[in-house]
């Protein structure tokens, strides 16, 4: 049996006890909005802060791990926009918001907690899908300006840079993630009562962000009944995003990170987080800029079903030739 089926599992678990929460209509409607507001705005900011803080800097700079991540992001991003355009060559808004679909990984809401069960009392697991979630979150602020001058006779008329400013210094995660390095580098204790709040909020991240997901994926569900989910085009284009985000990004990124020298296992590490499907948080982009907003519920829907059979197969593989 795989050893990735045991936390995966659990991960699922916990997924399936909010969609059925959810679907009995326990709790109230909006219950899910409020939980990934509190994950997003407070639990996962907390988690970020306190791990990054107590971690030297010396083993967070990992830039072997860093520029591998980074540049299967960039170059899977680099080939969905050139398919794409290529596709349809007028339609850039809709190109960068396949390329973010294809590249934007669950990091936080599933990479955060499956980490930590994967890797169990390893702080190094937590600190490497801390550095996914940042660059992710970059990768993000760039597809959104992308969208953005794609769109300009919807929307403000911001400087590109303003754009990718605003959208990083906003972000909570960004900015736990800001103030952990910057603690780490400064070599400043927090004091014992503070650094056990933090913990014991952010500890809290993962299964609320967990149960928001299964919350989300049946009001997901909901709102695609009767939609027309089955056309050739359509199924085309949610496998080929899934295909590149489940497979081909983790690809490119054990390439780069075996030629770069990481070592295993944040070779293993970054991998995993590499093959997480797409974050929610795609689809609420596409929803504000009314761009693929339908193809993207859907492919984040069925890149999150799929995870459960393609990590397993990557888990082994890892196995044989990391």
């Amino acid at each position: 049996m795989s050893s990735i089926l045991t936390p995966l599992i659990a991960v699922c678990a916990i997924m399936l006890l909010g969609s059925i929460v959810q679907k009995l209509r326990v709790l109230p409607a909006d219950t899910d909005v409020v939980l990934n507001q509190f994950v997003y705005y407070v639990a996962f900011p907390a988690i970020l802060l306190i791990v990054l803080a107590e971690t030297r800097i010396e083993d967070i700079a990992q830039w072997g791990f860093i520029a591998g991540f980074s540049l299967a992001m960039i170059i899977t991003y680099a080939l969905v926009i050139c398919l794409s355009l290529w596709q349809a060559p007028k339609q850039q808004a809709i190109a960068a918001m396949r390329a973010l679909n294809s590249t934007f990984g669950n990091t936080a809401f599933i990479g955060i907690p499956l980490m930590s069960l994967l890797f169990p009392g390893n702080k190094m697991a937590l600190v490497a899908a801390a550095i996914a979630s940042l660059l992710s979150v970059i990768m993000f602020a760039f597809a959104l300006v992308s969208i953005e001058l794609a769109s300009r006779s919807k929307q403000s008329n911001q400087p590109a840079i303003l754009i990718m400013v605003n959208a990083l210094g906003k972000n909570p995660i960004v900015l736990g993630s800001a103030i952990g390095i910057t603690l780490s580098a400064s070599q400043i204790n927090l004091p014992d009562s503070f650094s056990l709040m933090l913990h014991q909020v952010g500890n809290t991240s993962s299964p609320c962000a967990l149960f928001a997901i299964g919350m989300v994926l049946v009001k997901a569900l909901r709102q695609q009944t009767g939609s027309n989910l089955f056309t050739a085009g359509l199924i085309t284009e949610l496998n080929v995003i899934n295909l590149l985000k489940l497979i081909i990004q983790p690809l490119i990124a054990f390439g780069l990170l075996t030629a770069l020298g990481v070592e295993t296992q944040w070779l293993i590490m970054g991998v995993i987080l590499a093959s997480l499907p797409t974050a929610a948080s795609v689809y609420l982009l596409a929803d504000r800029y009314q761009v693929h907003a339908n193809v993207s519920a859907q492919a984040i829907l069925y890149g999150t079903l799929m995870t459960f059979i393609t990590l397993p197969i990557i888990e082994s593989l890892l196995k044989t030739y990391a």
